[in-house]
């Protein structure tokens, strides 16, 4: 099945990776193809918006849903926001939700709640997906893009549902978290793809994201995305005959390169062992990411027309 044919595609990996960007591109490439995407960032984060140029930080643009490409659309997920919203969905009233969620005694509860926050935030990504929201006057999406959290906090949050519905005794919010956790769980449903960059550290996590994955939701990583990668500046034929002259510093510096290419082509080769999944590759480029340019990679190694 397509990657971009799901109803939700969730990208995690290490921190400093570029997830952040691969998960624009995704939403961009999908917006290419005719889908009304969105792209949710959690915990208030606007970054994505901020790649495009299109937002800044303000928090008048915290969980808005605005377009930020033709066909894109962007949300910050703050778990506040997400719980007053839950709150106006089950009483049938805003203001008694107003009175609620700014209880301090309520307020406390649920910070003590252990995962509540999680759940929330992941509650408001599943309602993004769903073809009758219960936003008003929202309309639905194609696909919903999640840059979630780095591996380990990506993990709790997307193992949120089950928990509770595991740990309650019936009730609303159970059922709720059942289905949500039916979303998460389905292939058919929610594509999860890791996002790492060449190198020991980052492909060792990706490596843990898997067994997690494995071990929380009985669920497979759909896609690998090796990030970042170097150019092959020479051949290896030609790199052989430029270490009969390392004395000069620009052959040094270039075989320098050469080898740290060949680093990051080993990591590539655990990755794609350790995962079962031969990783999309993209390229670093000097002058920074080309989110254009990127989408191109990305659409390419996704093999999506």
């Amino acid at each position: 099945m397509d990657l971009l044919d799901k109803p939700l595609v969730v990208v995690t990996g290490k921190g400093g990776v570029g997830k952040t960007t691969v998960a624009a591109a995704l939403g961009l490439v999908a917006a290419r193809r005719g889908k009304r995407a969105i792209v949710a960032e959690v915990a208030r984060r606007t970054d994505v918006a901020g790649i495009l140029g299109t937002a800044s930080g303000r928090r008048d643009r915290v969980f808005v849903e605005h377009e930020i490409a033709d066909g894109l659309f962007h949300i910050s997920i703050d778990p506040e926001d997400a719980l007053a919203e839950y709150l106006n969905d089950q009483l049938g009233s805003s203001s008694l939700a107003s009175v609620l969620s700014s209880s301090r005694m309520f307020g406390l509860l649920a910070a003590a709640t252990p995962g509540l926050r999680e759940l929330l935030t992941i509650g408001k990504v599943w309602e993004l997906t769903q073809p009758e929201r219960r936003t008003p006057g929202a309309d639905p999406y194609d696909l919903v893009v999640v840059d979630a959290p780095a591996t380990g906090h990506g993990v709790a949050i997307l193992g949120a549902p089950r928990t509770f519905a595991d740990a309650a005794a019936g009730g609303p919010v159970t059922r709720q978290a059942e289905r949500i956790d039916a979303t998460i769980s389905d292939p058919a449903q929610t594509g999860l793809v890791a996002v790492a960059r060449a190198e020991e550290m980052p492909v060792t996590e990706t490596l843990h994201l898997q067994e997690a994955l494995r071990d929380r939701l009985g669920r497979e990583l759909d896609a690998v995305v090796a990030n970042r990668l170097e150019p092959d500046l020479i051949t290896p034929a030609e790199a052989k005959r430029l270490a009969e002259h390392a004395e000069h510093p620009a052959v040094t510096l270039t075989l320098h390169a050469v080898a740290r290419t060949r680093r990051q082509r080993a990591q590539v080769g655990r990755l794609h062992r350790g995962t079962g999944i031969d990783p999309v590759r993209l390229h670093a480029r000097r002058d920074g990411p080309d989110l254009e340019a990127l989408a191109d990679e990305l659409a390419a190694g996704l093999e999506v027309g």
